[in-house]
């Protein structure tokens, strides 16, 4: 069973994020056939993927393809039940059913006035009362999901389910740009921020292209807010500790150095992926461990 997924830029394409983490977060195989926004790629991809208009689009293993991230939920919940995308109780999936419509639908003041952008951290941003409003019933509904939860976090309905998948784009947007919320929601943006898959989507976002100018929002920049990271850095040669790709089990041809030691990987993407968050990928920490 093979499924392919047409994603946008990683950095920008917050309904791409969501695509990726229904996969990447509850360890189903996915293929990807990433395309670049705002170029003639973007169109040429998504005529192979009918009809589907826009990112995330889902070729099923029969060659059916599908778009909108609720029908590509939905669709892998209904396919794979083991995989637990929805929380077990019922009256937990129904709420958290509504949560993801919600913000489908929903919260365009925030999401227009504050695009998705994983590379900045804006500052000075200053929110509309539209962007508030917004902010206030995201957090409405956060406090309402830990409520009906009884605090059994720490994800809104105790493990991590398609609920917190569609709201991972707002975590980002409240951290990007510094938006103001409460204690609570601010752990709960702390802790996408956290998340393994999370911090492995954003890790491949931060070096998966240039920059788009169109998400330019003229303000002074700042550090992203999310763990600190394990400083790393491209070099030009090894030796390497290693002969293979962690990744790919491939001959290594490009090296970063961590903490005085080289390590090798196959091609440029695998290695600047885990030079910006190397902590972020198990299979170089196993790498670290084990060496030596």
């Amino acid at each position: 069973m093979t499924y392919t997924l047409a994603l946008g830029d990683r950095a920008y394409s917050s309904w791409s994020l969501r695509g990726w983490l229904m996969f990447e977060a509850f360890g189903i195989p996915v293929e990807t056939d990433r395309t670049r926004m705002y170029t003639p790629a973007f169109a040429e991809t998504l005529a192979a993927y009918p009809p589907a208009r826009t990112v995330p689009a889902l070729r099923l293993p029969d060659g059916t393809a599908i778009g909108e991230t609720m029908a590509i939920a939905e669709e892998l919940a209904t396919r794979h039940p083991e995989a637990g995308l929805w929380p077990e109780r019922a009256d937990h999936r129904a709420l958290a059913r509504m949560l993801a419509a919600e913000m489908h639908a929903g919260f365009t003041a925030l999401r227009g006035a504050c695009p998705m952008n994983l590379r900045v951290t804006w500052q000075g941003f200053e929110p509309s009362a539209e962007v508030l409003a917004d902010l206030e019933r995201v957090q409405t509904l956060w406090a309402h999901a830990y409520a009906m939860s009884d605090g059994k976090g720490p994800w809104l309905f105790g493990r991590y389910s398609l609920a917190d998948v569609f709201f991972a784009p707002v975590a980002a947007r409240i951290a990007g740009y510094g938006l103001p919320v409460d204690a609570a929601a601010q752990a709960y943006v702390d802790l996408h921020l956290a998340h393994p898959a999370f911090r492995r989507w954003r890790a491949m976002g931060l070096v998966d292209g240039p920059d788009q100018p169109v998400y330019e929002q003229g303000l002074p920049r700042g550090a992203w807010p999310g763990p600190a990271q394990r400083p790393a850095k491209a070099v030009e040669a090894g030796p390497a500790e290693n002969d293979r790709c962690p990744y790919s089990g491939l001959a290594v041809t490009h090296f970063l150095e961590t903490g005085g030691r080289i390590f090798g990987f196959c091609n440029a993407f695998c290695r600047d992926k885990t030079v910006a968050d190397p902590e972020a990928w198990p299979d170089f920490m196993q790498l670290l461990t084990l060496s030596r």
